[in-house]
């Protein structure tokens, strides 16, 4: 739209007469409050870098310092003992710089000085409060005479109004455990999954390493603490996502969800006006660093550096390794509809379109009859095939002509949107209607989302929507904080009219959406795209609602919520496999700067006592069993979120012996270990934007991941409220071990958390109710 804005804002004829120049006075406005609105953004973001980086002192503080040294020089009190006179001193004389103005100016500048190192000092001070973690290993309700000072001084220090990246200088670095502690802890992780020969070995083969390399290679690590701002984040970020050479479809991308019960208008374009429109509020805020940051007990910061790459990202691909594009002051999204890309601006003068400008766009592209050009259709399965052939069928046909502009269009694009023409959703008629709905968010077709953009906003005919996010840039929270705000506004601000169309007046003269143009060779994405289907159908998905209890019957137990379900799943999987394997679970590490994620061990000793215990009707220490391991999870979890995990120290460590040319056999084993059972918590409410107990229908159904091992399962379960829990489990048919059998591992799942919760209770429920002793072994069949 600006292109044709400044196409017809100038023209011109040449005449015998000369040249006759016309102007736009309508477009020239536009082009005039587009820049105004351009300069207002500066001055915005000038304003709030310049309150972020004096935070936790304000610019108004300066001038209170500054106006302190004036009224002790006119006291004839020096208190910077003699150091006004030396800046005085090396100030040139002048007739513009008289001796009153040097003595001024030199007071200025030594009150600017003292204001600056006083923010130092409290940002070190911050700091080092912020460093103190002993709160969080505290029982729950209770707390201890010297915690509630820290929090206090932390509070104090903390300031009243933070942005968000407010507190990023005054978070401490991740530390690098020792040695000793993540090899003990890592050889107590591995016990109950070995027998006493396999286990004697481990102990061995760890004890070498203990002895040789491992103190080399921690010299180096610790090294790179000091020197970098997180030591695990940007190889995490390499390995990890953006050198693997798999497809991300599946694999890496997750996938969020809509409102579980609730679709607040049945029309597609207005549903996907109403949520673009409060995704670019969101995205202005974002840029401005206006929101609030995230606070645990609404005290201690959490880091924000993930919120940055969130628009305007995407991964581009490369023979060897990817990387991560991100732009500012992206104007347009591109949306993907029955084969066709369509560029839609988002801006019109100078402001946002409005939800209705957009309803108007979005159905303009819902009612275009154009075919899509040849290759277009399954284009984007570019995107979810294999990385190398994606980089070299990029170098190849999109380096120049119309390939090269559309495809600029999509990667510089604020985010991609698909216009999808199934409907999904929760029906609680039909049983397959989660498990269809995540498949679609998951991979769709495998050939209309862009699975290398920052996100990918998938709206179906229904009005139902979610999100298909890429992984490298960022963790499911972060996505999860957006999705939130943009639920709560379209929902309860926003809104719509009785007839489902969004509020506002309708703006006809807006240009229509561009289709982006093609040249491509069919024969270059029939390849990726059977490999992604391949992909695709191997993925078996069911998502449960279990709603017998929830968080609220749990915390009667005395017992964490997620240390609960943690155990059901131990219990489930051994019950369905009658084994034990290694299990994951993602703890965050953002009270570091620039954590991200590390690994709770969640297969215990303590776990296989207790499941073992559930087995065994002759044992009677079952309640005993299960709050020690209860414990014991919680307190791992602990440890993972205040840096003393296992599993990103030994990556690092990994990584440093391969920089070096050292071969660790020990290293080796630890990093080719499968993780059969991969499981996430889902966060719930992290802005409290809607009141559940107000409206219960307006809860979210989470998000999950594809399986982790090919033989293994992925579970992701959200808490929602206090009497629901959603679960989100997936595998692959190709695998003898999981296949035809998943369903069942949500049902024993849900038996073994009534038992669980019953047997925890047994003295708190009314009276009469039994315990169930093995009823469970029933939901095999």
């Amino acid at each position: 739209m600006a292109e044709a804005h400044q196409a017809v804002a100038f023209q011109f004829t040449v005449t015998p007469d000369g040249i006759d120049l016309q102007l736009s006075r309508e477009v020239l406005k536009h082009i005039y409050l587009s820049g105004v609105t351009s300069w207002k953004k500066r001055a915005i973001r000038f304003k709030n870098g310049v309150l972020t980086g004096v935070y936790p002192a304000s610019p108004s503080s300066w001038l209170i310092v500054v106006i302190a040294i004036m009224s002790t020089m006119y006291a004839r009190i020096d208190p910077s003992m003699g150091m006004i006179d030396r800046i005085k001193t090396s100030l040139p004389v002048s007739e513009f710089m008289t001796v009153q103005t040097q003595t001024v100016l030199s007071a200025i500048l030594f009150a600017t000085g003292l204001w600056l190192s006083f923010i130092f000092l409290l940002r070190y001070i911050l700091k080092a409060l912020l460093s103190y973690h002993g709160w969080i290993f505290e029982s729950h309700g209770k707390m201890s005479f010297s915690t509630k000072v820290w929090l206090s001084l932390v509070k104090l220090l903390s300031g009243r109004r933070p942005l968000l990246y407010s507190f990023q200088a005054s978070l401490p670095h991740l530390p690098v455990p020792s040695i000793d502690d993540t090899i003990n802890r890592y050889l107590e992780s591995v016990r109950p999954l070995l027998d006493d020969e396999q286990y004697k070995q481990m102990e061995i083969v760890a004890n070498d390493f203990k002895k040789d390399p491992a103190p080399k290679l921690q010299k180096h690590l610790k090294l790179k603490s000091w020197w970098a701002t997180n030591y695990v984040s940007d190889w995490w970020e390499e390995y990890i996502y953006l050198r693997g050479r798999d497809p991300i479809m599946v694999n890496s991308n997750f996938y969020t969800m809509d409102l579980l019960y609730v679709i607040p208008t049945h029309r597609q374009a207005s549903r996907a006006a109403n949520i673009v429109h409060a995704m670019l509020q969101y995205r202005r805020k974002l840029e401005r660093g206006e929101l609030t940051p995230l606070r645990a007990l609404g005290i201690v910061p959490m880091c924000s550096f993930q919120y940055e790459r969130m628009f305007n990202t995407t991964r581009i691909p490369g023979i060897e390794t990817d990387f991560v594009q991100h732009l500012k002051d992206r104007k347009h999204l591109v949306v993907y509809h029955r084969g066709r890309f369509f560029k839609v601006w988002l801006y019109y003068g100078g402001r946002h379109l409005w939800p209705s400008e957009l309803e108007l766009q979005f159905q303009r592209i819902l009612d275009d009859k154009s075919e899509p050009q040849p290759g277009e259709i399954k284009l984007p399965s570019l995107t979810a095939g294999n990385r190398v052939p994606w980089a070299r069928a990029r170098l190849k046909y999109f380096n120049e002509g119309v390939n090269r502009a559309s495809l600029e269009a999509i990667e510089t694009a604020a985010f991609f949107m698909t216009l999808d023409d199934e409907a999904h959703g929760y029906d609680p008629e039909n049983i397959r209607s989660l498990d269809l709905y995540a498949k679609s968010l998951l991979h769709g077709k495998c050939y209309d989302r862009w699975f290398d953009k920052s996100f990918t906003l998938i709206v179906y005919k229904n009005g139902k929507t979610g999100i298909n996010t890429e992984h490298s840039w960022a963790d499911s929270p972060i996505i999860g904080h957006m999705w939130e705000y943009v639920l709560a506004t379209d929902c309860f601000h926003l809104g719509y009219t009785a007839e489902g169309h969004c509020k506002g007046d309708i703006n006809k003269s807006l240009a229509p959406p561009t289709r982006l143009q093609w040249d491509i060779p069919k024969e270059i994405i029939e390849g990726s795209y059977m490999i992604a289907k391949g992909i695709a159908d191997d993925v078996d998905f069911h998502d449960c609602l279990f709603n017998e209890f929830g968080k609220g019957l749990i915390k009667k137990c005395r017992t964490s919520p997620d240390a609960f379900i943690q155990l059901a799943l131990q219990l489930a999987h051994y019950r369905d496999k009658g084994e034990f394997c290694l299990t994951y679970e993602s703890s965050m590490t953002r009270m570091f700067r620039e954590g991200r994620t590390e690994t709770v061990r969640s297969c215990t000793c303590e776990s296989t006592a207790f499941v073992k215990a559930m087995e065994d009707e002759s044992t009677t220490q079952r309640l005993a069993l299960f709050k020690k391991a209860a414990d014991k999870h919680q307190n791992m979890y602990r440890l993972a979120m205040t840096g003393a995990g296992i599993d990103r120290h030994l990556f690092c460590l990994y990584i440093v012996s391969k920089v070096m040319g050292i071969d660790s056999p020990f290293l080796k084993q630890v990093l080719s270990e499968p993780w059969r059972l991969s499981t996430s918590q889902t966060p719930q409410q992290q802005l409290n934007l809607i009141d559940t107990q107000k409206f219960p229908k307006y809860v979210g159904a989470g998000g999950g991941f594809g399986p982790v091992a090919d033989d293994g399962y992925g579970v992701s379960y959200i808490i929602v409220g206090e009497n629901l829990i959603t679960f989100h489990i997936s595998s692959k048919f190709s695998s003898p071990e999981t296949v035809a059998i998943l369903s069942r591992l949500f049902l024993v799942t849900a038996a073994s958390l009534t038992i669980v919760s019953r047997q925890r209770l047994r003295c708190e429920l009314p009276h009469g109710l039994c315990i169930l002793r093995g009823k469970a072994k029933t939901h095999h069949g």
